[in-house]
């Protein structure tokens, strides 16, 4: 059996045999290197850091343009990184899937040492504190989810962490935040030494988000003079410290048991999949699409890794912008968001499933090609329509890739605002185009209506994905039934421009969307009559 630790990869042959790839460097002398001279810390050790961004790394030293690996820390759930880290000697064995079944594996070997950002493991403490402290750090990334940056809770008020950290300043942070900015201010006191730190999430305005935070962190332990004001002059000094936005994008589901058993049955040992007591899936393996794009506003401060080297695009701030709405508004999210609610009422539990469905493909199509090209934002160094291609005939239809439409619905009132009012407000923009003539945009927006009343189209109830504004929006649609010819609830939804970003009813789309959401309602079988209609 084949064992995923630096003893088990001396056998090459073994591994080579079995069509897996290794690293194709002294993996000793890259820890050794980088314990010396540290050059790249990371925040979030998760699925698509593991699958992209620790790959990409390791195309640089399999191919000697660098020469010292990522150090990885790990904020929260512990369990999971001592689980990894020591059992598996930071190796990560990598499934590569595309829609023809051809699976690539690989063993990354990019992490040179992992450590844990607690107060209560002192040895990992004094290692971070001596990381940030040395010059040759050029930079901090993070995969840590949205929330991982958030400050305040939903109601406006700061969470109770962060009010610690405030109260407690930079010695005792435990919220992501507070431990960036108490390690940015041991570099500060050790001698104001530039670095750039990168949000790699997939959000809009990631890096503003990551330096509102960090600076917010630390103006109130200026605040307090538990630090001192220049502390947070040299944090907003942009020739000392940057925060460049990003783009990513690659499907990086939890570990799969048909993956699991795939790898068991090549002879590989230990692969099990486990759940940590933060609910967190957890495999030595990861798997991943093939495609991958990660897009970063060029604005390093005391250099970096060569990742354009390894497909990673390097590029303006105002470009970063184009290629996310293009992304976001056009390209895949209001497609994803389209099949998440009309896969729910249709009882799928797979994206791939959905896209073998000719009027689901056929509905995504239209938004896509018919109803979104048209004022897409084009970036200039992505095509729009070649990336748009690769979704619909490439990822979206993966059955290797195990994602959900209940996953991707959880907080759709969040993200019908950019993925679908976007692009109406582009139509209402354009002197040549007329917002209610769309047809698949309103229709999937009524699809979110009906989604809302929990009953699937065979009339029996189903689990609603978590969604902040869930109540108030069902309690719009109380005492709704299948059969009801009238429901009007659902007006005041669509009245409500903070979802949509614009007044639908202004634009002759209200009406439009309602009856639609009608006709869904008409009986078991309605959605899928309202949507061969107009997906034609």
């Amino acid at each position: 059996m084949l064992q995923l630790n630096r003893t088990g990869l001396a056998d090459r042959a073994a591994w080579e045999a079995a069509g897996i790839e290794l690293p194709q460097f002294d993996l000793e002398a890259v820890a050794d290197r980088t314990r010396a001279k540290p050059q790249w810390v990371h925040f979030g050790a998760g699925n698509i850091f593991r699958a992209f961004v620790a790959n990409a790394h390791q195309k640089l030293l399999n191919t000697g343009r660098t020469d010292t690996g990522i150090i990885t820390v790990k904020t929260y759930d512990f369990e999971k990184a001592d689980k990894l880290n020591k059992l598996y000697d930071n190796l990560t064995l990598l499934v590569l899937m595309n829609a023809k079944g051809e699976f690539r594996k690989s063993v990354v070997g990019s992490v040179a040492e992992a450590l844990v950002a607690n107060k209560a493991r002192p040895e990992d403490d004094r290692r971070l504190i001596e990381i940030f402290e040395n010059p040759s750090l050029q930079m901090v990334s993070f995969t840590i989810t949205e929330k991982g940056y958030a400050l305040t809770g939903p109601d406006g008020d700061y969470l109770d962490r962060v009010k610690e950290d405030f109260k407690n300043g930079p010695e005792q942070p435990v919220h992501a935040m507070g431990i960036a900015a108490s390690l940015a201010y041991r570099r500060y006191l050790k001698g104001q030494y530039p670095l750039t730190f990168v949000s790699m999430d997939n959000c809009s305005h990631n890096g503003d988000k990551l330096k509102n935070s960090v600076v917010a962190m630390a103006q109130a332990w200026a605040a307090r003079g538990l630090v001192e004001a220049g502390f947070v002059d040299y944090l907003q000094d942009e020739a000392k410290i940057t925060f460049p936005l990003s783009m990513i994008d690659k499907i990086t589901p939890r570990p799969s048991e048909k993956v699991q058993a795939i790898l068991s049955e090549s002879g590989l040992a230990d692969m099990e999949l486990t759940v940590t007591s933060k609910h967190t899936y957890t495999a030595p393996f990861v798997n991943a699409e093939v495609s991958e794009y990660l897009v970063i506003e060029d604005k390093f401060t005391n250099g970096r890794p060569p990742l354009e080297e390894a497909g990673v695009i390097f590029t303006d701030r105002d470009t970063v912008n184009k290629i996310e709405t293009m992304k976001v508004t056009t390209c895949l999210n209001p497609l994803h968001t389209a099949l998440a609610v009309t896969g729910c009422l249709l009882g799928y539990r797979l994206i791939a499933d959905e896209m073998k469905d000719p009027v689901l493909r056929r509905f995504v199509e239209i938004i896509g090609y018919e109803e979104g090209l048209p004022v897409v934002v084009d970036p200039g160094i992505i095509n729009p329509r070649t990336f748009l291609d690769e979704v619909l005939q490439e990822r979206f239809a993966n059955p290797y890739i195990p994602d959900t439409p209940q996953r991707i619905a959880t907080d759709t009132s969040q993200k019908v605002g950019i993925r679908f009012g976007e692009t109406i407000k582009a139509y209402v923009r354009r002197a040549d185009l007329n917002p209610a003539g769309l047809t698949a945009i309103p229709l999937a927006i009524a699809a979110w209506c009906r989604y809302l009343l929990g009953v699937d189209d065979e009339g029996q109830p189903f689990a609603l994905s978590p969604d902040p504004l869930l109540e108030s929006l069902q309690d719009h649609l109380h005492g709704v039934r299948l059969g009801d010819s009238h429901a009007p609830g659902v007006r005041h939804i669509l009245e409500d421009a903070r979802l949509f970003g614009v007044q639908l009813y202004e634009i002759g789309l209200g009406e439009k969307i309602e009856a639609m959401f009608h006709e869904m309602l008409a009986g078991p079988g309605a959605v899928r009559r309202t949507l061969e209609k107009y997906s034609n």
